[in-house]
């Protein structure tokens, strides 16, 4: 296994936050693979556009990777494209600046929390009609818990640029029981609350959820049951 001397300049492309990988576009058009693991330790995850350095390591089965990846100033003119990629410090604003099709302006914030004290208010009002139990108040503690845990790693990951906990993963220990564990990880931790595609499918688990607790808790079984034996 060799490793060149010589740094190539390029822009980085098809990055894959989630999964922590992408590829590296030189100059000249070669493409070469790109792992977190290669970049600088720093708050935030590379983004498609960034203009980088880089070192090509060839490996014994003929791959290439990137290996030492710095950010560079002034980004490389790309011949491929015809334009030139901004700053690095210029994409970092607009980026704040300007949502993009992932990223909200702001958050809901606080008022979240009331979807909390909604379902709480719900759950007692439940309870006084038809007892719950224990192991229902159980699951939400627990997996509430859990969830929060599971946030607070994710934002570690983030900050340490490390591999991060797949969306899917969070989706799921909220959709079980845990989604008020997520809202206070979102909030507390101020983690989760821009994405606009991730709070929209996190407002889908929290719905099902809430459906199936009415159904198992709640009479509303019974008569789907009695509807469908009908």
């Amino acid at each position: 296994m060799s490793t060149g001397v010589e740094r190539s300049r390029g822009t980085l492309t098809s990055w894959d936050d989630e999964r922590g990988f992408g590829f590296v576009e030189s100059l000249a058009g070669a493409r070469v693979f790109a792992h977190i693991s290669a970049f600088p330790a720093r708050a935030e995850r590379p983004h498609d556009g960034d203009s980088v350095s880089y070192l090509v390591e060839r490996g014994d089965d003929g791959k290439s990777r990137a290996l030492d990846i710095r950010y560079t100033g002034p980004a490389a003119q790309n011949p491929r494209a015809g334009t030139r990629t901004p700053h690095r410090g210029a994409q970092s604003s607009d980026r704040r600046a300007q949502p993009s099709g992932r990223r909200t302006g702001r958050s809901a914030g606080p008022a979240t929390y009331l979807a909390i004290v909604a379902f709480i208010a719900f759950a007692l009002y439940v309870n006084a009609n038809w007892p719950l139990p224990l192991w229902i108040v159980a699951v939400y503690a627990l997996a509430s818990l859990a969830c929060f845990i599971v946030y607070a790693l994710d934002k570690s990951a983030a900050k340490r640029g490390s591999w991060r906990v797949p969306e899917n993963t969070l989706h799921l220990f909220a959709v079980i029981g845990g989604w008020p564990g997520a809202i206070c990880a979102q909030q507390m931790l101020r983690h989760k609350t821009q994405k606009a595609s991730f709070r929209a499918v996190f407002w889908v688990t929290v719905v099902i959820n809430v459906l199936v607790f009415s159904v198992v808790t709640t009479p509303i079984g019974g008569m789907l049951l009695a509807a469908v034996d009908g």
